[in-house]
């Protein structure tokens, strides 16, 4: 069996992870991030790629508030801007009751820093006038935008490695142990590291940490569908939300247009997950309600991942409640790749300084105690 030493190990080779093992490296402290499959090959690369602040639990607005300073300056973090945009996003009401849950967060999110222009469904129209006649209303955010989740990923990981970090891929952690002062972590392909520090930053499989150290947690897997059309003219410049998450959309500057809605199946067991087709064609019906211009475009892709989803849709992050040492970052529920970056500064300061400057209390997994799984 080959034997690892380190100061901190990682479970995940998400966005997180690799944030953290780039944070880590480049402050000398020496780290394994171990990846059961390829890092940034699930939730982080196969999402939609939003980054915005609109929409968000207002306990996450101050991480989306920091993280929203380490988005412009990508390509001198990680060498690559990973095509993000400042676009704005719209976040769309189909009802009068919905338009008035717009304006409740706007007046809500506002003491967090966050401005939002709420207007009504004509309104919306004059200002886009390719929505179409079902919108009741929506709200503005012009500060937020989009990236592209399939390079986001792989360019913390190249970054993490160019700075020292030892990232280890198809490396399935299967055994944990802690003896007061070390952790020891086993793979399934017969490496076993040795670290003073642990980060849990598995996603939908950080449930199995957590429990593995007696902190189980009501984490269910689920695979949010994605669709991409064939390019046509460009039109559409803001990303798109809704309320109530029934589509999320935006047109790339090559004329695709990529939206998400629905569920397909999440396989954990075999780190597999599969598209239903009849998802795929309601997300279709409501992209074509709401932009009616979208008519006659081909679909020539369709794709899911697996993500681990909350009961109250906000993360865990922070702390062991049973463990000095271990720290977890799981449990994004849909909304973690804004994050993704803003995650390495957060945990490497809970790695070195056991404390972040950052309010996480929300977040605590003992919200969860003597809460079982539920798959």
């Amino acid at each position: 069996m080959e034997r690892v030493e380190a100061e901190a190990a990682i479970v995940g080779g998400g966005i997180a992870g690799c944030a953290t093992a780039l944070y880590l490296a480049r402050r000398n402290v020496p780290v394994v991030l171990l990846e059961k499959g390829f890092a940034g090959a699930q939730a982080s690369g196969v999402n939609f790629g939003g980054v915005r602040r609109q929409g968000r639990h207002l306990a996450e607005l101050p991480l989306a508030e920091r993280a929203r300073a380490i988005w412009p300056r990508l390509a001198e973090v990680v060498g690559d801007a990973c095509e993000y945009a400042v676009t704005g996003h719209l976040k769309l009401a189909m009802s009068d009751a919905e338009l008035a849950e717009l304006d409740d967060y706007a007046r809500a999110a506002k003491p967090c820093g966050l401005d939002l222009e709420v207007m009504g469904g004509d309104a919306a129209r004059r200002r886009f006038p390719w929505l179409g006649e079902a919108i009741a209303g929506a709200s503005w955010c012009p500060g937020d935008g989009s990236a592209n989740p399939r390079l986001v990923g792989p360019a913390f990981t190249r970054a993490a490695r160019g700075a020292g970090a030892e990232v280890r891929e198809q490396a399935e952690a299967v055994a944990f142990d802690h003896d007061g002062a070390h952790f020891t972590i086993v793979t399934e392909n017969g490496l076993e590291v040795r670290a003073r520090r642990l980060v849990n930053a598995a996603g939908a499989w950080g449930g199995e940490i957590a429990a593995a150290f007696g902190e189980p947690v009501p984490i269910a897997a689920v695979a949010p569908q994605m669709v991409v059309t064939e390019p046509g003219p460009c039109f559409i410049a803001p990303v798109l939300g809704m309320c109530g998450a029934g589509i999320y959309l935006r047109q790339i500057p090559r004329g695709n247009v990529v939206f998400g809605g629905g569920h397909g199946v999440a396989d954990t067991g075999a780190s597999r997950s599969y598209v239903l087709p009849e998802a795929t064609l309601a997300t279709g019906a409501l992209a074509l309600r709401i932009i009616p211009r979208l008519a006659g475009l081909h679909i020539i892709r369709v794709w899911t991942g697996i993500e681990g989803e909350m009961p109250d849709a906000i993360p865990v992050i922070g702390p062991s409640r049973t463990t000095q040492g271990l720290f977890h970052a799981f449990g994004f529920s849909g909304h973690g790749f804004q994050l993704g970056p803003v995650m390495g500064e957060i945990l490497g300061e809970l790695v070195l300084n056991g404390e972040t400057e950052s309010p996480i209390d929300a977040f605590d997994i003992g919200r969860f105690a003597g809460a079982g799984c539920r798959g």
